[in-house]
């Protein structure tokens, strides 16, 4: 992947226990259909409730989407240097790999551990957006993930943009 990072910020409308507020990295969005990972709803559960044989990680697990909950996707900002990561830019890293998940946690760079994924058949996420179920925000760095408490992650992604949710109306643009 090149280019800026795409976030998918649920629309103040869109409803719902899963998307409701919900921030999406987008990793994967072409005429097949689109994936992305939550990045804004940590887990009740720490990366060392779920992978017990890594104690001292107190950090949350986080739920990135009701597609494959048992898939892990590991987000960090410097590569390993093994097989299965993706560099999605400079500062960030993904990868599914559990040797990589292991690798990054051994070099005490930050990551979150991420399970499961949003994902969308072929025109879905287009049409979602087309009628105004979200709103979509390049950034070139990942600080949103970093740097902005997952509780605040969503009204900081409406921020860069400069909109306010009481701007933003129900239906999205018709042309």
């Amino acid at each position: 992947m090149s280019g800026p990072l795409t976030f998918l910020v649920a629309s103040p409308h869109l409803r719902g226990e899963v998307f409701g507020g919900a921030v999406i990295l987008l990793l994967e969005h072409d005429r097949q259909g689109a994936m992305g990972l939550i990045v804004n709803a940590p887990m009740g559960q720490s990366v060392s409730d779920l992978l017990p044989d890594t104690p001292g990680q107190p950090d949350p697990a986080w739920m990135g989407g009701p597609v494959d909950p048992t898939l892990g996707w590991c987000l960090y900002p410097q590569p390993v240097g093994l097989d299965g990561e993706m560099r999605l830019t400079a500062d960030l890293n993904v990868s599914s790999s559990l040797d990589v998940l292991r690798a990054v946690m051994a070099s005490g760079q930050r990551f979150m551990l991420v399970l499961g994924y949003a994902g969308w058949g072929a025109g879905q996420l287009t049409e979602e957006a087309r009628e105004g179920s979200w709103v979509w925000v390049e950034q070139d760095t990942p600080e949103l993930l970093w740097d902005v408490p997952a509780g605040e992650r969503w009204q900081a992604a409406l921020d860069r943009l400069g909109v306010t949710p009481e701007t933003i109306m129900p239906g999205g643009a018709q042309a």
